[in-house]
């Protein structure tokens, strides 16, 4: 076989292979785009906990193809927010960094916090998942904070309260003080998880707060978020470094409520309600602490408001 003969069969073949690679990319497009249109479909059942607030650093979306960072965010909370397990969706080719900002993401475990804080507790995640493949296909798998039979105990609860505590009260900002005062009169700071990491209680929940009467900042935050929730009133939880407390919409104006600070120990271990952290503004906060309570205000936009 002449060397021009053996050339030319050789540029065959590698021109048909590059012909097969760029048919199966075409296909594999076609394939993603085909199954990411039936990935929209994928949240049509959003359980009664699917709250519809409206925020400055997050909101629900209809469309599952992301474009860029934010589309991403908020593609992640419209999914936590949902209550599902379980979610996939594709990155398009045109987004470029997707899987880059996916990866991103889901290593940045205070971002994804944050976004935790802005749900209802009963939809917020324990842990989050995120995987992909070749064909940019993003899978989440949510494990909730909360079981169905602890929801179902503390909805039974929350029952129980408004019935014997909040009554036929119709004003607002009343209807949260007796939630307020009832939950620390119930509630002892757990030291123990807080300063040493014992274990004794769920109190990081609002099933510790509630039924055994311990709770930590993220656990007083829940049972407040989960009452407000229930008398629809707009509120997320703020976190700072090292703190968990409300953020609530009232009357049009948004305010801080942080139960723990309102709940101090003090030096006979006698309890004692405190109204010091009750309804402030984020004026007010900066005159009572500027350690445990800062937070970032690119991410709680509401809270910049002034007296």
């Amino acid at each position: 076989m002449d060397k021009k003969r053996f050339l030319g069969k050789w540029l065959i073949k590698i021109s048909i292979l590059l012909i097969l690679i760029g048919s199966r990319s075409f296909f594999q497009e076609l394939l993603i785009s085909a199954l990411s249109a039936h990935g929209e479909v994928e949240l049509e059942s959003k359980n009664n906990y699917y709250l519809t607030y409206t925020y400055s650093y997050i909101k629900n979306v209809d469309n599952f193809e992301p474009q860029n960072k934010t589309d991403l965010l908020n593609l992640y909370y419209t999914v936590i927010n949902s209550g599902v397990d379980e979610f996939s969706f594709y990155c398009p080719k045109e987004y470029k960094k997707c899987l880059d900002d996916v990866v991103e993401l889901a290593e940045n475990q205070n971002e994804l916090s944050d976004i935790n804080g802005f749900v209802h507790p009963f939809n917020s995640f324990d842990t989050i998942e995120t995987t992909y493949d070749s064909l940019r296909k993003v899978q989440l798998k949510i494990v909730k904070t909360y079981t169905d039979k602890e929801i179902e105990e503390i909805n039974k609860k929350v029952d129980e309260i408004i019935k014997n505590v909040v009554k036929d009260e119709k004003d607002t900002k009343k209807v949260i003080q007796l939630i307020h005062d009832y939950i620390i009169e119930h509630t002892k700071y757990d030291k123990d998880r807080a300063d040493f990491n014992k274990v004794n209680y769920a109190s990081n929940t609002a099933y510790g707060v509630l039924f055994e009467g311990y709770g930590v900042c993220n656990g007083y935050a829940d049972a407040m978020s989960i009452f407000l929730n229930r008398y629809n009133i707009p509120n997320y939880k703020i976190a700072s470094a090292n703190h968990i407390w409300n953020a609530v919409n009232l009357d049009g104006k948004w305010y801080h409520l942080d139960l723990t600070w309102d709940d101090p120990i003090t030096k006979d271990n006698k309890d004692v309600i405190l109204h010091d952290y009750f309804l402030i503004t984020s004026n007010k906060l900066k005159t009572l602490d500027v350690t445990q309570h800062t937070f970032n205000m690119d991410t709680y936009v509401e809270m910049k408001s002034e007296d």
